[in-house]
């Protein structure tokens, strides 16, 4: 059963093993991907007992607007409403923030669409990264 938190404090080996799991190249940087996380506004986790097997977090100012950076569940967990309730807690607590936003890649674009998202009309995303995306 999986269960959520909402915790910034993790382990760097849990972090770094739940990245791989999804083949992110953050998971190659783990010390830098742990102050990433607890510099974060919001973190969100779904867990199976002691295995950390999903994480949300959100950098917000609180007020305006919330910028979902990171949502990754195990593969093994995808299909399962685990990035669903990930989604839900992120919308939950931030109810009265007017701009929610995040950056899609082609193929979770419906996944996101399922999730009350939608693809604004004349806007792209941008990127200027060192990280293999």
């Amino acid at each position: 059963m999986v269960t959520f938190s909402d915790t910034k404090a993790l382990d760097m080996r849990e972090l770094q093993a739940l990245f791989l799991s999804v083949d992110w190249d953050s998971g190659n940087h783990p010390e830098k991907l742990v102050q990433a996380i607890s510099g974060s506004h919001s973190v969100f986790t779904a867990w199976d007992g002691d295995l950390l097997v999903g994480l949300i977090s959100v950098l917000s100012d609180g007020h305006m607007a919330a910028y979902v950076h990171y949502l990754l569940v195990r593969p093994e967990y995808q299909a399962q409403g685990v990035g669903k309730r990930l989604v839900e807690h992120v919308v939950e607590a931030y109810a009265k923030v007017p701009h929610k936003v995040l950056v899609a890649y082609d193929t979770e674009v419906g996944f996101y669409e399922r999730c009350g998202f939608d693809r604004p009309e004349r806007k792209s995303p941008m990127f200027m990264t060192s990280l293999r995306v």
